[in-house]
Parts: structure tokens; C-alpha cells; sequence
């Protein structure tokens, strides 16, 4: 059966491809070569084949260059909209450090209108007490006067009755009257300086009263105007303070324990923000004293905070044009570290907050890596750079260049590989990036 159909087979072949003879003649001799239909059907498969295998690579490879095209156009907008992002965060920050700097100067203008007002009160509460121990003496005075003038009109009135009842006396009853006379017009004199003396106290008094109630109607209106400036003080303070506090908050980091780490590396006092005291002989602080402690004590955790975010990876280490590449997690079955920032080979790389370098050289799978040690436990690191410009035990401050972008150790590209860790333990970097996004 089988040699029939392969006869069936042949068959068919030779009618489609009858056999031919090829002549190949020259000068001497005449040759030809025979072309079996077996070899005929070879030849054309084989031409088909190449051809078809030909078109589908053409088609393979004409569909890889649209679609590498379209990749390309489509990371050029992806790069141009994160371009366009990264300056209106740049000019938010910028912003927003405008309207920090302003706020620190009206609270510093404040501050000193509110000394002023201070010893101008104190001056005019010194001046109210004095007023008010004299007219206490000059009423003391007048009782007295009174009270000797009462009682020389009742002795004059006791010798009056004895001269009227004395009888033996040797002197003449004109001499009497001349005597009396005179001690009438001796006490009429006094009375009428003791009247005198009581006016004048009387107008000393009234003026002294309406000098008081003008230096109340001003403490009143320097009260109104402290609240005022207090007022807009605590919500300058608020202003920074929020923002900060947040921040912390959101990049996972207790405040308190912050803040109070930063003041027993920071204990030193004296200077613009030291609480503020006044004399006050023995009576408590008054309410304008506490309150602008209590002022003075939220600038200064205000400070505090300035202070730790300048020493934590509260920024992004890369200032030039960049676009994120990989970000935080488990990638191709293995966990990924960190955060990738792709850009072009030797972009400077600059470090995130202030520290100390503990590694400065190769890495097995790093490359060229650079580590930082921060406060509180937190380290950072930039690997796969293409040169490192810093040391071992070099300190550095946040935005200093420690070296440049490349493709160094374990790579697939010019990249850099940007992680944060946290007591040893690898955490998101864009947790601290985000967290500081709308305060610097």
C-alpha cells in the first residue's frame, strides 16, 4: 500500500514538474544535468520556504522598531510630565520656605514690640503704685488735720466756758476779751490754713485719680494690642509648627522622643529664645508672661524640629533630570531594597540629610556604594555610582555631592539605587520623600 501511494505521489510530481535537462555547452564539449521532478519540488519548497521566512522577519522586525518607537515617545512624556511635577514641587518648596523665613522674621518683630510693651507696662505700673502710696499718705494727713482741728475748736470752746464761769480772775474783763480775741483769731487762722491745706490735698487727689484712670484706659489698650500680636504670633507658630509635626508623623517617627533626643544634644540657653522674666516682688506670673513663654516655648520645638529634619534622609537624592525606575518591594521573586533612580551616566548624587560616611569603595552586587549613618538609628545608601568623591568618617550635610550616577556591580542600566534603613531594617524610601514633600 505504501509503494502505492508513493508511485501516486511520484506521479503527480513528474506531471507538475516534468524531468529537464540543463545543457551547459563550450568550446570543446557539450555537457547537460538532469533535473529529477524529485529535485524540482526541493528546489521550490526551499525557494518558498526562504522567501515566507524572509516576509514573516521583515513583518517580526518592522513591528519591533513601531513598537520600540512608541516606548520611546511614550517615556519621553512620562519623563517630560515628571519634569513639569518636579518643578512645581521645586517651586512649591521654595514657597513654602519663603513663607517659613517670613514667618521667623514677624515673630522676631513681634517679639521685640512685645519687650517694649513689657517694660512700658512695668514702667507704668511703677508709676500707678507710687500715685497710689502718696495719695494714701496726703489722705492720712488730711484725717490728722481734721482731727487737730476738731479738737482746738472744742478747747476753744472749754476756755470759753472757763473764762465765762472764772471770777478771780486779776485781770480786767477788757484784758479777758482781748484775750479771747486773740486765741479766736489765732484758731480762725489755723482753720482757714487747715482749709486751705484740705483743698489743695483734695484737688492733688482728684488730678491723681485722673491720672490713674488714664494709665488704666492705657494698660487696657496695651492688653488689647498684646492680644493682638499674641494672636497673630500663635498662628505664625502654628503655621510652621503643623506642617512639621506631620511630617514626622508620616515618615513613621515618634515627635516627642525626637524632639527630646534633639534638646539633650542641644541644652545649651541664653540668646532670643530664653523664657522670658520679669520682676513681679512675690506675686504670680502675670497672664501676657506665660503666654509668650508658651509662644516662646513652641518656636523653640519648632527649632528642634528644624534640626532633626536636617540630620534625616528628608529629601530626594537626585536634583537633575530623573525618572523612577523600580520602586520598593518584592521584584522577580526577590525583594527589592530601595528605590531606583534612572538618569543619565554621571548625574551627580547628593546626599539626603546630614550624617557621617561609613563606607566609601565596592560593594559585591552594590558597585560603588556609599553609605551614611544618620541620628536615631537610620542609615541611607547610593549604589551602582560610576565614582565616589567623599571618605570614610567624612561628615557631610544634606545636598552635598558624594558622587555620580553610573552602572557599576549588579546592574541593567545607568541607575541609582537608593535605600534607607532603619536600625538595619530596609524601609521605603518614598515614605520619607512623600513624607517631606510639602515642607521643603
Amino acid at each position: 500500500m505504501k509503494t502505492g501511494i508513493a508511485q501516486k505521489f511520484n506521479a503527480v510530481v513528474e506531471k507538475q514538474f516534468p524531468e529537464r535537462r540543463v545543457f551547459l555547452r563550450s568550446d570543446t564539449e557539450t555537457r547537460f544535468i538532469r533535473l529529477s521532478p524529485t529535485a524540482q519540488l526541493t528546489a521550490v519548497l526551499g525557494g518558498t520556504t526562504f522567501v515566507a521566512w524572509t516576509i514573516i522577519a521583515t513583518a517580526v522586525l518592522l513591528m519591533d522598531f513601531i513598537g520600540s518607537g512608541s516606548v520611546r515617545e511614550q517615556a519621553r512624556r512620562e519623563q517630560a510630565a515628571y519634569e513639569t511635577r518636579l518643578n512645581a514641587l521645586s517651586t512649591e518648596r521654595d514657597r513654602r520656605a519663603e513663607e517659613a523665613a517670613a514667618a521667623q522674621d514677624r515673630f522676631n518683630v513681634a517679639l521685640a514690640e512685645v519687650s517694649a510693651m513689657q517694660s512700658a507696662l512695668l514702667a507704668s505700673e511703677d508709676r500707678r503704685r507710687e500715685l497710689e502710696t502718696g495719695i494714701d499718705v496726703i489722705q492720712s494727713t488730711l484725717r490728722n488735720t481734721i482731727a487737730e482741728r476738731d479738737a482746738a475748736r472744742a478747747q476753744v470752746e472749754t476756755y470759753m466756758a472757763e473764762l465765762e464761769d472764772s471770777t478771780g480772775s486779776t485781770r480786767t474783763e477788757a484784758g479777758r476779751v482781748k484775750d479771747i480775741e486773740n486765741t479766736l483769731d489765732f484758731l480762725t487762722a489755723a482753720l482757714e490754713s487747715t482749709a486751705g491745706q484740705r483743698d489743695e490735698i483734695a484737688g492733688t487727689a482728684a488730678e491723681a485719680q485722673t491720672m490713674i484712670d488714664d494709665l488704666i484706659l492705657d494698660a487696657r489698650l496695651e492688653a488689647e494690642r498684646n492680644d493682638r500680636i499674641f494672636e497673630q504670633l500663635e498662628e505664625a507658630v502654628a503655621v510652621s509648627l503643623s506642617p512639621l509635626d506631620q511630617m514626622f508623623r508620616n515618615a513613621g517617627l515618634p515627635p516627642d522622643q525626637i524632639i527630646e533626643t534633639i534638646r539633650q544634644g542641644y541644652s545649651g540657653q541664653g540668646g532670643p529664645l530664653t523664657p522670658l522674666s520679669f520682676s513681679t516682688r512675690g506675686e504670680p506670673a502675670d497672664p501676657d508672661s506665660l503666654r509668650a513663654n508658651a509662644i516662646l516655648s513652641e518656636m523653640d520645638r519648632v527649632n528642634l524640629y528644624r534640626i532633626a529634619a536636617q540630620k534625616l534622609p528628608f529629601d530626594i537624592p537626585i536634583k537633575s533630570a530623573f525618572r523612577y525606575t523600580s520602586g520598593f518591594g518584592p521584584r522577580w521573586g526577590r525583594m527589592h531594597n530601595g528605590t531606583d533612580f534612572a538618569g543619565a551616566y554621571g548625574t551627580p548624587i547628593r546626599t539626603t540629610g546630614d550624617g557621617v560616611v561609613i563606607h566609601a569603595g565596592w560593594q559585591s552586587g552594590y558597585g560603588r556604594l556609599v553609605k551614611i549613618r544618620h541620628e536615631f538609628g537610620i542609615e541611607t545608601r547610593y549604589a551602582h555610582m560610576s565614582r565616589i568623591t567623599v571618605e570614610v568618617g567624612q561628615r557631610v550635610s544634606r545636598g552635598d555631592q558624594i558622587g555620580a550616577m553610573g552602572n557599576s556591580g549588579r546592574s541593567t542600566g545607568t541607575h541609582l539605587h537608593y535605600e534607607i534603613r532603619v536600625n538595619g531594617k530596609p524601609t521605603n524610601p518614598m515614605t520619607y520623600i512623600r513624607a517631606a514633600r510639602d515642607v521643603f
